[in-house]
């Protein structure tokens, strides 16, 4: 919100509100009725055992070792490949009116003619004419994507480019886009090195919650827990 003053002045405000209608409540002795009071009890209980449980279940720093992680990189490699990537650029011109439609599509085929006849000047003419003010600062390009992340139409007419090619006019929902593949990266296993920290916090999270795990086991199978009888049937019963 640092920055945007109408978004700060309404938590501002959302926040006075919450404050008076605590106050108000605390008047009236809100608080002391006893299914808050129960609720109340239950939040913290359930706050208390979660962050003991945590405390009680820390992972070693040093885990995972460099060969832990080898290891898992290695299990899991069929899960690291990324699909292959295409990097594309684009002019676009969207339609505001129908009867404006046939109007614009000449103008995107005019455009795509210029760019097919002089494809290093694209980056230019999407500066100068893409409606898609995001990519056009950027000279049309909208990064490396796989194929499944773009639009259907735009889809099947870049699996037809080579690179550096530039497409006819697309028509979509949106608009018209006159397409350039610029980059294709292949099919490939993501390296250990880019997977590293995202490994390493799975396993870390992994590790947590079967150090938990094992101390419920351990407190559950000590003498001084049992269970009373008559209480449990009556837990039953009020659950019912």
């Amino acid at each position: 919100m640092r920055g945007n003053r109408p978004a700060l002045e309404a938590w501002i405000r959302s926040r006075l509100a919450e404050k008076a209608v605590l106050e108000q409540a605390d008047a009236q002795g809100w608080r002391q009725r006893p299914e808050v009071e129960q609720q109340t009890r239950a939040a913290t209980e359930q706050i208390v055992f979660r962050d003991y449980l945590q405390s009680v279940s820390q992972v070693p720093a040093d885990y995972p070792s460099p060969a832990e992680l080898q290891q898992a990189y290695d299990s899991g490699k069929s899960a690291w490949m990324t699909p292959p990537l295409y990097r594309v650029s684009q002019i676009f011109l969207g339609v505001a009116e129908p009867q404006a439609a046939e109007q614009v599509r000449r103008q995107a085929q005019e455009l795509s003619r210029k760019a097919q006849a002089a494809p290093g000047e694209f980056a230019a003419l999407a500066a100068q004419y893409s409606q898609d003010r995001d990519s056009a600062q950027r000279g049309g390009d909208s990064g490396l994507q796989p194929l499944q992340q773009l639009l259907p139409e735009v889809r099947s007419a870049v699996a037809r480019l080579k690179v550096g090619g530039v497409s006819e006019v697309v028509q979509s929902a949106a608009g018209f886009h006159v397409l350039k593949l610029t980059e294709q990266q292949p099919a490939r296993t993501a390296s250990l090195d880019e997977l590293r920290d995202r490994l390493t916090q799975a396993l870390r999270a992994q590790r947590q919650e079967q150090i938990a795990k094992a101390y419920l086991e351990g407190m559950l199978n000590t003498a001084t827990l049992s269970i009373d009888g008559a209480v449990l049937n009556q837990v039953l019963e009020d659950k019912l």
